[in-house]
């Protein structure tokens, strides 16, 4: 009796982020001109592994876009909820935009590793320090939080 050796795959197919879905995702680097980000979520289902995004300056915000500045918005570490524009460019890049009131930073983390609490749309505050960081504020809606 010879061992048996088997692969088994899983029978569900990977769900692939949509132009117009709602995504959660985390912030890697920024720069002056966009954000990189691992798309983590659709909705609320989890990926079973992560997409690349792009948030670029122009899609921050939807007023005042000649204003914007990347690294007043976002910081690495930060869950975003952004919602897909496109399917991206060669680089396979979801672009992804945060210009609604509903969508921008979620959860942030200070300097001192406190998770920090939004004082208004452009500014979170760490409770422990009482640093204040501009952050691009989500007004997260009722559906899109989870226990």
């Amino acid at each position: 009796q010879l061992p048996v050796v088997s692969v088994v795959r899983d029978a569900e197919c990977q769900l692939l982020p949509d132009v117009g879905a709602v995504v959660t995702c985390k912030v890697c680097s920024i720069n002056s001109r966009f954000a990189k980000v691992h798309i983590l979520y659709v909705g609320s289902t989890p990926l079973k592994s992560t997409f690349r995004g792009t948030i670029r300056r122009e899609d921050i915000r939807a007023t005042e876009k000649d204003k914007v500045e990347v690294y007043k918005s976002f910081r690495p570490g930060d869950i975003v909820l952004a919602k897909v524009i496109s399917l991206g460019d060669a680089q396979s890049n979801y672009l992804l935009s945060t210009a609604e009131n509903e969508l921008g930073v979620v959860v942030a983390r200070s300097e001192a590793g406190v998770q920090m609490v939004p004082i208004s749309w452009c500014e979170m505050q760490c409770p422990q320090t009482h640093t204040k960081d501009f952050r691009k504020v989500a007004r997260v809606q009722p559906q899109f939080l989870q226990t």
